[in-house]
């Protein structure tokens, strides 16, 4: 053995020799456990980097999945296979509607087949009425429940504006003087909705149709309007923001067995506010259109108080609300009438035959005081609904919803004089 080797004589088998020589082993023990810990590292961030490639891969794999099968289903879609409805626009239209409209449960999305088979696949016999894109047919549902089924023929977007709105609009608001939207149903380009069914018809077929309203007394006629100014109230007053009707007349006014009345299509109402509509697309029925919305195209709460006005003079008179003259010439029931309405003399013989001699005469100058400022031309001119509604309350007997109370024998005279 080396003599620097040896344990006794060498000087490197200190006792400060020892820990030297430990800690240059350590050191480079450490070394390498810090190179495999950057390798262990490195090899972490690549799986990690790796996985999260390939989770995101499989989540665009997914989407892509989805929405080719979406665009299929859309491409063939029917009322069978559809679970919703597409209302995204409508919906942004009307979701501000406030709490103050009080909303209902989600409306049904019912099968085509269901409806087909109820209204004995639409037969003609079926038919209630018939409007501007299409039918309205009487069905009965399961457990005897008839209910009333519009039939929208045809996918021009008009019609199909006109049904997401009033499938959105109905599915907000409830009000005894509007009507009830019950379900819809969407097969091919057919679209349908289903309301309660109202008995009795619209005010246009009791006014003008084969009864020529011989079933609506003076009380009746005077509670159909007041039914009507509050179902309107409720939209311009109750609503946040208000809603414009835009096309009120006594075929959208349906009444019930009992001759209750509520508003009904609502494809064409827009939200109102304190600015005025400007620039909408001219919509509605001629004789109801309001004349700043008919020539500047002007929509304002009043525009709907104008159409509630003809309605109340179709009430009073029993005129349709344009009569046609000539083949060439018409005249409307605003233009005729005006001259007469403020003429004590003249008004009780223009008023409707079936009910002459059946009122109050003071009553009767109320009402026609009333519907004369409603079809002012100057819209600023007309009143608001509410002040027409508190108007007509006191025409309208308890029994029937108003303030009046009417003696026995005034209501024997009236029914007997109807």
């Amino acid at each position: 053995m080396h003599p620097s080797f040896s344990s006794t004589n060498a000087p490197d088998s200190s006792p400060l020799a020892a820990p030297i020589f430990s800690e240059v082993g350590v050191g480079s023990q450490k070394h390498h456990m810090d190179q495999n810990r950057k390798l262990l590292i490195a090899l972490i961030a690549a799986s990690t980097a790796l996985g999260a490639i390939i989770f995101f891969m499989f989540c665009f794999w997914i989407y892509h999945r989805k929405k080719l099968h979406k665009s299929d289903k859309d491409s063939n879609y029917s009322s069978d296979a559809v679970k919703g409805i597409a209302l995204g626009p409508v919906m942004c239209k009307f979701n501000s509607l406030k709490s103050t409209c009080s909303r209902k449960a989600s409306i049904s999305l019912m099968e085509y087949k269901t409806l087909e088979s109820a209204t004995n696949e639409f037969q003609e016999s079926e038919i209630l009425g018939e409007g501007g894109f299409g039918c309205v047919y009487k069905a009965k549902l399961e457990d005897n429940l008839y209910v009333a089924v519009k039939k929208l023929q045809g996918g021009t977007q008009d019609a199909i504006k006109e049904f997401e709105t009033e499938v959105e609009l109905l599915s907000q608001i409830q009000h005894p003087n509007i009507i009830s939207l019950l379900g819809y149903c969407i097969h091919g380009e057919t679209r349908l909705l289903v309301y309660e069914l109202m008995q009795n018809g619209s005010l246009e077929s009791q006014l003008h149709g084969p009864s020529r309203g011989s079933a609506l007394t003076w009380h009746h006629r005077m509670k159909i309007a007041l039914d009507a100014a509050r179902g309107i109230e409720y939209l311009h007053e109750h609503c946040n923001p208000p809603v414009i009707h835009r096309d009120l007349k006594s075929s959208n006014i349906l009444l019930d067995s009992n001759f209750n009345a509520k508003l009904s299509d609502f494809g064409l109402a827009v939200l109102g506010g304190a600015q005025n509509k400007n620039n909408i697309k001219l919509s509605g029925t001629l004789g109801y259109v309001a004349p700043e919305y008919l020539l500047d195209g002007k929509l304002t709460d009043k525009s709907d108080v104008y159409a509630f006005g003809v309605v109340l003079l179709e009430l009073l008179l029993g005129r349709r609300p344009v009569e046609k003259l000539a083949p060439t010439h018409c005249q409307s029931i605003v233009t005729w009438a005006m001259p007469q309405l403020t003429d004590r003399s003249k008004l009780p013989n223009i008023v409707d035959p079936v009910i002459q001699n059946t009122m109050d005469l003071k009553h009767l100058y109320q009402v026609a005081a009333v519907a004369v400022l409603c079809v002012q031309a100057e819209a600023s001119y007309r009143p608001l609904i509410t002040d027409v509604l508190h108007s007509l309350i006191p025409l309208v007997p308890v029994e029937l919803g108003g303030t009046l109370r009417v003696t026995t024998q005034q209501h024997v005279l009236a029914l007997s004089e109807s």
